[in-house]
């Protein structure tokens, strides 16, 4: 008994100790806005969510911050943690733009007793693809305010609306779900449901009214109520080319443009999506447009509205805070503000992208006039200083400062003639260089002359040149697979989408009721679709779908091609490449078109397989939800990693006579005899490569980079390390001082900018004034040797004078 107690009481004071030591060892860090809304965020789960107060659904408005501003997309770079923000904005409005499209576009066709509208599953399946092709988008939805939405779906229900129509579709975690006997989650399979279809009485169900506690995305635009003038919306002019040669030129009602305020997007606050997924979600919400009401023989009452809202949306914990202090960089509003751990005597807070919703997403640099201890490699990791004990956080993670700070040259001098003759010996490409086509050819690239050629081509000179120097090594456009990632995405949306639909749909089957099957592809939803995705996404200034011989419905060959001439238009083209003829010409004889058609023409074992869930209304009024008559189903179709990237290429003959870069990717359907998939097409769209951002920073020996390793840093005592937003132009870099070096300038920062490091290296090669021999970063401490060197020379006259009594 004795020795128990003892054990015991031993026991008991080592878990006392312990807990002491780890629950103070953060003692230090006092609680901040960080702290209140990870409470709130672990608070609220799916069991107790429907008995939560409204406002703990939702957090603050700020508490994402930095948000996508659409009319600073091409102005301003965006950031690498904003992109799945941006790409989720500009998915929203693509659909927007779509919906409006192909619900006004009944306006080109004749007036029949019939809709041209889509049948339930195209809007099913279209959100589908929204989800399947974009890993960071979570659910995608359609909401139709009340009496709105017209429908092809039932037999003898022209000119009537469902009550409530709202396809949304949201990814599930298949971790458990029989389909899948590995137990691994592939986040391929989605929940696709009808949230329209509910009982009349069934308020609380009803995602219009006040107790659905989440709807505010459907309170952001909706209802709309018209007052006043009715043309208050925006139009968007398309003017379209037929095959057959003749031509339409169709304006349509669209969101709000981009220069209006607040724009065409609108955030939601951080929500819980209580119910559904049971996450805390964040949604990109934009407006569909439509003429309302229909068919009334009265134009006079017939108005633009908006009849529905196109919804996506991503997890809140997936979207990276700013946690450094406000300032130029980072005005706000920013609910995270000011929670890093830096000190602000020494160091200063700069964010780093791919952390989410945790501590820790920062680096402390020095500030200027400061640098790092000689043992310190590079800036303090902000997850290190966070988990730090009070103990490590006082005592380290400081910059020294800087002695003897050096002033800028005023007055600037020729380099002397062997300090030129050193650094042109150090790239020997500015001394024998190749121009024009030929300098991006040489052994060793001369980078200015390579650029003063692309930028050299353009719409008046490109007959000039050969075609085959219209032709880019691929090498050139560096980097096109992750800034162009989300272009390519969008091309992976719409072949996703059609893959589905050829899969899925079957227009000949027949269903119990009067519920009929959805009608095959037509012309008009292809060519909305192509358009939508040059609407939604200013950086694509093409997009083509281009249909294999046969495949599609009633034509030999059908190729829409969606393009613009200028940026910040409301005006667009559409041509149907068929009506190319000629057969150097056709289509099917582009270079993508017939590789993806040579690798994709028999093995599919390689394709992705989206598993569905899909439950439908039960009649035209939406009693209740049932499942669909193949539950679940599946399609196969292909990621963004089956595409096709091209060279840059210059078209002189093309519609866009720019320097593009495309990406493709194919789409499949069933056989005449639906027995196994075949390839049925393409969906390609290209950008301006003068959009991509250079790197000239060293890199892997097996990287296919054209400027790598083309900077202009003292490789002695600097690094480089890119920066954005520069453009295809040289100096986007930065020249940061190697681990011991330190930045001698009395300066606002501690690196020698690429830019400024480029236009004075031209002065050395054109031998006029510079200041480039200056570009270096000083030895660490030595400035701290000049007090010393009274002392030495001191110690050394007096030994001398010892010397001589003694001798």
């Amino acid at each position: 008994m004795f020795p128990s107690s003892i054990l015991g009481r031993s026991y008991l004071l080592f878990m006392l100790v312990l807990a002491v030591g780890v629950f103070a060892q953060h003692e230090w860090q006092a609680r901040d806005a960080f702290d209140e809304i990870k409470r709130q965020f672990d608070k609220v789960n799916a069991d107790n969510c429907p008995i939560q107060h409204h406002s703990d659904l939702f957090m603050p408005l700020d508490s994402v911050s930095h948000k996508p501003d659409i009319k600073e997309v091409n102005v301003n770079p965006v950031f690498p943690n904003r992109t799945a923000l941006l790409h989720l904005q500009n998915m929203a409005l693509s659909r927007s733009f779509f919906w409006s499209y192909i619900l006004q576009s009944r306006f080109i066709r004749p007036a029949i007793n019939d809709t041209y509208d889509p049948g339930m599953m195209y809007y099913f399946l279209s959100t589908v693809a929204d989800v399947s092709a974009n890993p960071h988008i979570n659910a995608s939805a359609v909401y139709f305010s009340p009496n709105s939405s017209y429908s092809s779906s039932y037999r003898g229900f022209f000119n009537k609306t469902f009550p409530r129509f709202g396809p949304r579709t949201f990814r599930l975690d298949d971790f458990n779900d029989p389909i899948h006997l590995q137990k691994i989650s592939t986040w391929n399979t989605f929940d696709v449901q009808d949230l329209g279809a509910h009982h009349p009485d069934s308020i609380s169900k009803d995602y219009t009214h006040d107790l659905y506690k989440i709807n505010e995305w459907y309170r952001a635009w909706l209802p709309d109520n018209v007052e006043g003038r009715h043309d208050t919306k925006i139009t968007y002019q398309v003017e379209i080319r037929y095959a057959n040669n003749t031509n339409e030129t169709y304006t349509f009602h669209g969101p709000p443009g981009s220069e209006e305020n607040p724009g065409p997007i609108k955030f939601t606050r951080p929500y819980f999506d209580c119910g559904r997924s049971n996450k805390w979600l964040v949604a990109a919400v934009v407006p569909i447009a439509d003429i309302y009401p229909r068919h009334t023989q009265f134009r006079h009452i017939e108005y633009p509205k908006y009849t529905a809202v196109s919804v996506l949306e991503m997890d809140f914990e997936r979207i990276d805070i700013n946690q450094c202090p406000t300032g130029q960089g980072n005005k706000g509003p920013n609910h995270f503000a000011d929670t890093a751990r830096c000190k602000k005597e020494t160091t200063e807070c700069e964010p780093l992208h791919g952390w989410g919703f945790r501590r820790g997403g920062y680096q402390c640099r020095c500030k200027p006039g400061y640098r790092l201890p000689n043992v310190v490699r590079r800036p303090y990791l902000g997850e290190i200083v966070e988990r730090a004990s009070a103990e490590q956080y006082y005592n380290e993670y400081n910059c020294l400062k800087i002695g003897w700070i050096q002033k800028l040259p005023i007055h600037w001098e020729k380099a002397p003639y062997h300090v030129r003759q050193k650094y042109l010996d150090r790239h020997m490409e500015y001394r024998n260089y190749s121009t024009g086509s030929r300098a991006l050819h040489s052994e060793h690239l001369n980078i200015d002359q390579a650029l003063k050629y692309i930028h050299g081509v353009n719409f008046r000179t490109c007959k000039n040149f050969h075609p085959q120097d219209l032709i880019l090594r691929g090498d050139v456009s560096f980097g096109a697979k992750e800034q162009f990632e989300n272009e390519a995405k969008m091309a992976v949306r719409l072949a996703n989408f059609i893959s589905a639909f050829l899969q899925v749909s079957d227009p000949n089957e027949v269903y119990s009721g009067k519920r009929v099957a959805d009608k095959p592809l037509t012309e008009d939803q292809m060519i909305g679709e192509t358009l939508a995705i040059v609407l939604g996404d200013s950086k694509v200034w093409s997009a083509t779908m281009l249909w294999e011989r046969n495949k599609f419905t009633n034509r030999t060959y059908f190729a829409p091609y969606a393009y613009k001439t200028e940026l910040n238009t409301r005006k667009f083209k559409v041509e149907d490449l068929a009506r190319i003829n000629k057969t150097h010409e056709l289509y099917t004889e582009k270079k993508y078109f017939k590789f993806l058609k040579q690798r994709w023409n028999t093995n599919f074992d390689d394709l992705e397989t989206f598993y569905m869930k899909i439950k439908i209304r039960h009649n035209e009024t939406g009693e209740y939800q049932q499942k669909y008559e193949h539950y679940p189903n599946s399609y196969r179709a292909a990621n963004i990693k089956h595409g096709y990237w091209t060279q840059p290429q210059f078209d002189c003959d093309g519609y866009v006579k720019k320097w593009l870069v495309t990406y493709a990717a194919p789409f499949f359907g069933w056989d005449s005899l639906k027995v196994k998939l075949e390839f049925k097409g393409v969906v390609a769209v290209s950008m301006d490569m003068m959009q991509l951002d250079i790197n000239q920073c060293p890199d892997w020996y097996y990287q296919p980079n054209a400027f790598k390793d083309t900077h202009k840093c003292d490789e002695q005592s600097s690094y480089c390390v890119p920066i954005m937003g520069r453009g295809y132009e040289t100096g986007g870099y930065k020249c940061e001082c190697l681990q011991g070096y330190e930045y001698p300038f009395e300066d606002l920062i501690t690196y020698y900018d690429g830019q400024l490091v480029e236009a004075e290296y031209q002065n050395i090669v054109n031998d006029v004034e510079t200041r480039y021999d200056m570009f270096k970063c000083r030895l660490a401490g030595a400035s701290g040797l000049q007090s010393a060197l009274g002392l030495v020379v001191a110690l050394i006259g007096l030994t001398l004078t010892l010397l001589y009594r003694f001798s």
